[in-house]
């Protein structure tokens, strides 16, 4: 089965993607499932979840969240809570458990999307290896290799913050049936591989535009 395991909503405060346009975005892709994983919140992933149920759609949403820890973001997978930002990355973690999260670390050595470097010694489930909006492959290869030493499973996501975008990076994932709890199994148990493609360069020139416009108007306006 094929499942994006990090896709943003309208709820990122960097992403204006709706639940539908998402929605219809996987199918025409012809994923299995996806999932919404938005800064500091599981509000989005929750709502698509609902929505899809809605729409009586074929494909399994898992609720996520990104969460911002205080060395770099964490990915936590089917739970219903949010976890507080700026936590450690061990307590992150920690708390991630406690709800019954399976963990990820996104984008590890993207300097520019908060990658938390090194994951060694960290409580994790897999690290995403393949992040389709890293602009160089040199942060994805690093990755793969410390995945790979560290005998962690290496899992891939689009990171899309636009509908055309999601699935342009896919987990394939070996489950017993597309439901929320198998496929999350079979992520813990490391049945996984990456697959998928770069975001075109355009595309992320024209986020990153966008991000440091914003950026700068949050400045502004916090002098004003």
């Amino acid at each position: 089965m094929k499942f994006d395991l990090h896709v943003h909503s309208e709820h990122s405060k960097d992403s204006n993607s709706s639940h539908d346009d998402i929605l219809e975005a996987a199918s025409k892709k012809g994923l299995d499932g996806l999932a919404i994983c938005d800064h500091d919140t599981v509000e989005g992933g929750l709502a698509c979840q609902k929505r899809a149920l809605e729409l009586g759609l074929e494909l399994t949403v898992i609720p996520g969240v990104e969460v911002s820890s205080s060395k770099g973001h964490i990915l936590v997978l089917g739970i219903n809570q949010n976890i507080e930002p700026l936590l450690s990355p061990e307590e992150t973690i920690k708390r991630a458990r406690k709800l019954g999260g399976t963990v990820i670390i996104p984008h590890p050595f993207k300097r520019s999307s908060h990658g938390i470097g090194s994951f060694e010694g960290l409580d994790i489930d897999a690290a995403e290896v393949f992040n389709s909006r890293c602009l160089f492959n040199r942060a994805n290869r690093k990755a793969a290799a410390e995945a790979k030493r560290l005998g962690i499973p290496g899992v891939a996501g689009s990171d899309s913050h636009i509908p055309e975008m999601v699935g342009q990076a896919y987990t394939e994932i070996d489950a017993q049936e597309n439901t929320l709890e198998a496929v999350l199994e079979a992520i813990r148990e490391g049945k996984v591989s990456p697959a998928g493609k770069n975001t075109p360069t355009s595309i992320i020139l024209k986020q990153m535009s966008g991000s440091a416009m914003r950026k700068i108007k949050k400045k502004l306006f916090n002098k004003a």
